[in-house]
């Protein structure tokens, strides 16, 4: 083939046959979104999946039924010979860390070779899966070259677009997102922006090379981190003091330019992940980052803290902590979202454990089977009224709240304590709260 066809200078957007890789929260939408305008594969690996989404049904509650509807050019599979047909990849799986809270790109690596067994000359593939700076390069293309024998930036090209969906946010929405768009030539950088351009109505920026719009991304999430770390320093030193946090957030709130940070558990595949990837390229390049780590430390300790202010609240009260009954509302790393992935409540749980308690679990969000495999627990269906002698507001879903603060504490028994991790209930109903 001429090497002037394979340019993608001369690809025009209506000869795109796009693959979305990766259908979560991310993927999904994505595919979606493009599915309304260009052919779309929505590939996921397990079939459980695509058969969900071919019965119109998405577990993250994302996507609704009429939003599937309107997505009349999008055809999902599992099989990855339909992927031979795309001429454009868009890769949008999971990048998680280890146990050693070290990056583990496994998901991104298959996800590579998936491309690589796939591609063909003159396509792109774009990654959207948070990574540190130089990942895609160094990373992802040399897979895609070996497994597919073809040349990096003369037969297949690449660029880097950073996810920012919010899951359960359901007012920013891909397509109100203004969206960071690169690529590994001036051409493929500018297809790439047409082609996020054309369906987000937010608009694009267009970032100079991969690696900065690498960057961007996972200092996003780090900056917010870091700011949530400062709070929770502060509900430490507060609580020590005897004061408020609420009370002083709310004061100190008045100014025009405080930032409103809020204390709280910080967990999820987002936040409580990406700065481990920019602190592990630090550290390859001989740099000790301070104080990103240092926020990590706050944040990741926050859980085993709630769980000894619990304690503490119970003994002062004359609780007997011995066959004591302690029920946790939410395990989902954040509100009104199904999500269980690096959920910090269950740091929470884990620190209630070794004092023998007796702990129930109840989040309506979240699926049970997940939950058992995940992380051992049997979620209840209903929590019985008048049974706990301590309840852990953890995770503020709409359910709870609409169902109201007299209802949490018609959980407790004559004597018992609530600790509100999120602040959302009203004051007088909590014996304390970050």
């Amino acid at each position: 083939m001429p090497r002037e066809m394979i340019t993608p200078a001369l690809m025009g957007l209506d000869q795109v046959r796009l693959a979305v890789i990766g259908l979560g929260y991310v993927g999904l939408p994505l595919a979606v979104a493009f599915g309304k305008r260009y052919p779309t594969l929505g590939f996921d690996i397990h079939q459980r999946r695509i058969n969900e989404l071919r019965d119109g049904h998405d577990r993250t509650n994302e996507t609704s039924a009429d939003q599937f509807a309107a997505a009349t050019r999008l055809r999902l599979s599992s099989d990855e010979a339909d992927l031979r047909d795309c001429n454009v990849f868009i890769v949008t799986v999971p990048t998680p860390i280890d146990d050693a809270k070290r990056p583990d790109l496994r998901p991104l690596e298959s996800a590579s070779r998936t491309v690589g067994r796939a591609i063909s000359p003159g396509a792109v593939v774009v990654f959207e899966s948070t990574v540190y700076p130089g990942a895609t390069e160094e990373v992802c293309v040399p897979i895609i070259e070996q497994v597919s024998g073809l040349k990096f930036n003369r037969d297949f090209f690449a660029g880097y677009s950073p996810e920012r969906i919010n899951p359960g946010d359901h007012e920013h929405r891909l397509e109100t997102i203004l969206k960071v768009t690169s690529g590994s030539t001036p051409e493929s950088a500018e297809l790439i922006d047409r082609l996020y351009g054309s369906i987000i109505t937010a608009g694009t920026h267009k970032a100079s090379c991969i690696r900065v719009a690498e960057a961007a991304k996972v200092i996003e999430n780090t900056q917010r981190d870091l700011n949530i770390a400062l709070i929770n320093e502060l509900s430490l030193i507060f609580h020590r003091l005897g004061i408020d946090t609420g009370e002083v957030l709310a004061a100190a709130g008045t100014k025009w330019n405080f930032l409103p940070f809020k204390p709280g558990l910080v967990g999820g595949h987002c936040i409580g992940v990406d700065p481990y990837y920019l602190t592990h390229k630090a550290q390859q390049i001989g740099y000790q980052p301070q104080v990103i780590l240092s926020g990590r430390r706050i944040n990741d300790g926050m859980g085993a803290h709630v769980a000894r202010r619990v304690v503490k609240l119970m003994t002062q009260e004359k609780i007997n902590l011995v066959d004591a009954r302690v029920l946790v509302l939410g395990l989902a790393f954040k509100p009104d979202c199904p999500d269980l992935r690096n959920t910090r409540v269950i740091d929470v749980i884990d620190e209630l454990r070794h004092y023998h308690l007796d702990i129930d679990v109840f989040d309506p969000r979240v699926d049970s089977e997940e939950a058992h495999h995940e992380y051992g627990l049997d979620l209840l269906v209903e929590p019985v009224s008048g049974e706990y002698d301590a309840i852990v507001f953890a995770v503020p879903h709409r359910e709870f709240l609409e169902r109201g603060a007299e209802w949490v504490k018609s959980l407790g028994k004559h004597d018992h304590v609530v600790f509100d991790v999120s602040q959302r209930l009203p004051a007088g109903f909590a014996n304390d709260r970050l």
